[in-house]
């Protein structure tokens, strides 16, 4: 698996290699580009040392405030993602003995098993959990039946709706796209 969402190779590097890096990639991707938030993980680890689940997860809660801040930041809003993020790190050490990929990989679930363990993090609503399950099945090799179904659309192929189909710049131009047009439709029906 070589994902390539951040246009930087050692970010993409750790995001393919790291399944916490790409959980905690997806929680940050709300309110910045995507780009910026699937490179947060890189950020946290090269000013953490490591983006390990126990370490993020005991680290100096105002500390990693602070990691957040350094410019480049790691989000706009460092004080609330900093805190989501180790909760998210305190969940996977609790509830997965600190393997993120446990989550779509323990007991062999299906699809929509899957879909349930990542509605149960913290920060992963629906539609989250809907584009990081349509992640894992087109990009990251999850062959839990019924993932397709359980990510909705996301999990369709031949459309450009999420993270979970960019693969290179022109998916990225692609993804951009939809995104500002159902922005747009969204806004024009408040009209």
């Amino acid at each position: 698996m070589a994902l390539h969402i951040t246009g930087d190779t050692a970010a993409d590097e750790l995001l393919s290699t790291d399944a916490f890096a790409l959980l905690t990639g997806m929680l940050l991707d709300q309110q910045v580009p995507m780009e910026t938030a699937f490179a947060g993980p890189l950020k946290i680890k090269q000013r953490v040392g490591s983006i390990d689940p126990v370490t993020v997860a005991g680290y100096d809660p105002e500390r990693f405030v602070e990691v957040f801040k350094q410019t480049p930041a790691v989000h706009r809003f460092p004080g609330s993602m900093a805190g989501r993020v180790q909760s998210l790190a305190q969940a996977v050490v609790d509830d997965w003995r600190a393997d993120a990929s446990a989550i779509w990989t323990q007991g062999d679930p299906n699809g929509a098993e899957v879909l349930k363990r990542l509605k149960g993090l913290p920060g992963f609503g629906e539609q989250k959990a809907k584009i990081f399950l349509a992640l894992l099945g087109k990009q990251v090799g999850l062959n839990a039946p019924g993932w397709r179904e359980a990510a909705g659309a996301y999990g369709e192929d031949g459309y450009h709706r999420s993270v979970a189909d960019i693969t290179d710049p022109e998916s990225l131009a692609k993804v951009r796209a939809t995104k500002q047009a159902a922005k747009a439709a969204a806004k024009s029906a408040k009209g």
